[in-house]
């Protein structure tokens, strides 16, 4: 990607990426990404960016808002002025990669019990239940296990997105990894892939209390960087292999137990989609996005949408948006700026 100061508006029409040559057309592309632009700065954004083909579409840093929740997820700014934020559950797509790394290490088998790596009494389950319970089902959120870690139904069998459950895969991939996973997110991920502003951090006493005490924060261009490895299939920028390609098509299966969700990654293009709150809705994940888009989302509408079928990446941070039809409303707009 093409670098940038933050602190502006940074925007590129696709004509002066040489794709459309007519003024008039050029125009309009311009208007509708400006649109895109006014649409995100009003919905209590901090950091908006969107890639395509390597390339920055457009960028923009927004002050924080004077919200004590999102003040409780920023650490600062990074030297290009973007705020450095927690990205709530969107960390689960970055441990989705890290799980998936394991496997092509030979270190981890996901069809194997959670029990085989980090021993017997992790749940609330009987000895006979918590032994069936795998790796795969705590990955899909069918573990089968309330977020009080009680039994409730078989694994494989029920969708319950359960976030204290997830962060069980980060004590796994730490213990076969024999490695704190700071260190492993480092050396596996984004040392490679040049995301130097993205670490875990501890978090504050009334958000760890919710099972997952520790956060990844990060900014907009190493979310981006993130994506972009998906793009390229499992490489990192300068062509260093980070995941297999046969691991990225893991990642993003449909799982048996909602299909608008694969391993720790939401999936579009579904005929339904159960979604955080058990709601289950018909229809794919975004209507308005392409059926081909997978997305890492967390709490305040943090955002990461990769359309491979585009070579296109946005990002979208800060608070939580007004709009509760955020996704859709960003992407009717969207598909007017990248076609």
């Amino acid at each position: 990607m093409s670098q940038h100061p933050s602190r502006r508006t940074v925007f590129a029409g696709t004509a002066a990426l040489g794709a459309l040559a007519h003024p008039l057309a050029a125009a309009a592309q311009s208007a509708a990404m400006q649109a895109v632009l006014d649409y995100a700065g009003s919905q209590k954004t901090t950091g908006f960016l969107i890639v395509q083909n390597r390339k920055i579409l457009a960028e923009k840093n927004w002050p924080a808002p004077a919200d004590r929740q999102f003040q409780a997820f920023t650490y600062g700014n990074n030297p290009q002025g973007a705020l450095l934020e927690d990205v709530a559950s969107q960390q689960k797509s970055f441990v989705s990669m890290l799980a998936a790394v394991a496997v092509d290490k030979g270190l981890l088998d996901v069809a194997k019990p959670v029990s085989a790596y980090i021993g017997a009494g992790w749940c609330k389950a009987t000895p006979e239940q918590e032994a069936k319970i795998r790796v795969i089902d705590v990955l899909t959120m069918s573990s089968g296990l309330t977020e009080g870690f009680a039994y409730a139904a078989p694994p494989a069998t029920v969708f319950l997105y359960n976030t204290p459950v997830y962060a069980i895969t980060k004590r796994i991939v730490a213990a076969v990894a024999k490695q704190p996973l700071e260190a492993i997110t480092h050396d596996w991920l984004t040392a490679p892939a040049g995301m130097s502003d993205t670490s875990w951090r501890q978090r504050p006493a009334a958000f760890a209390k919710v099972g997952n005490p520790t956060g990844l924060v990060t900014s907009p261009r190493d979310t981006a960087k993130f994506g972009q490895i998906v793009l390229d299939g499992g490489k990192a920028a300068d062509g260093k292999r980070i995941v297999s390609q046969a691991g990225l098509k893991a990642m993003f299966q449909r799982s048996a137990t909602n299909p608008a969700y694969g391993r720790l990654w939401w999936l579009n293009g579904s005929a339904y989609a159960i979604k955080p709150l058990a709601n289950r809705v018909d229809g794919p994940l975004v209507p308005a996005a392409p059926a081909d888009m997978v997305a890492a989302l967390g709490a305040l509408d943090r955002t990461l949408f990769i359309v491979p079928s585009k070579k296109l990446i946005v990002v979208r941070m800060g608070a939580a948006t007004p709009d509760k039809d955020f996704s859709q409303q960003l992407w009717l707009r969207l598909a007017k700026a990248v076609g």
